[in-house]
């Protein structure tokens, strides 16, 4: 099993940065896993907001995170962070770790097989 536990997220002003991480841990966790952030907000449907691959670190990110949110890992400690920028109301979400068994990132909730709980995040208005 693999397990993904969040942290980091909180209340925010608009305009401001927060930073999430992930560690992964598990008997059968493989630091050459994809590891992916999503986002739903109330409402709405999951989507995806970046990833990065466990072999060569190459990063995916939609088009909402695209110059604002930079997504990072260690996999010495088995952490990816997810450092987010200029946030806005519009980012205010439940922020979920996902981890694929495959080190191409991927911008599909369905491609991942392990999920954290989830980290609040609210961005005031």
């Amino acid at each position: 099993q693999v397990q993904l536990v969040e942290f980091g997220g909180g209340l925010v002003q608009t305009g401001g940065s927060l930073k999430l991480s992930c560690v992964a841990s598990g008997p059968t966790w493989n630091t050459l896993y994809t590891m992916a952030w999503f986002r739903q907000a109330p409402g709405k449907e999951r989507e995806f907001v970046a990833a990065i691959g466990g072999l060569y670190g190459s990063t995916t990110y939609s088009n909402i995170a695209q110059d604002r949110f930079v997504i990072s890992r260690d996999n010495a400690i088995n952490t990816i962070w997810l450092q987010m920028n200029n946030l806005s109301p519009d980012d205010t979400a439940d922020y979920y770790c996902a981890a694929r068994s495959a080190s191409p990132p991927r911008p599909v909730g369905a491609d991942y097989d392990y999920w954290g709980r989830g980290t609040q995040v609210t961005v005031s208005s």
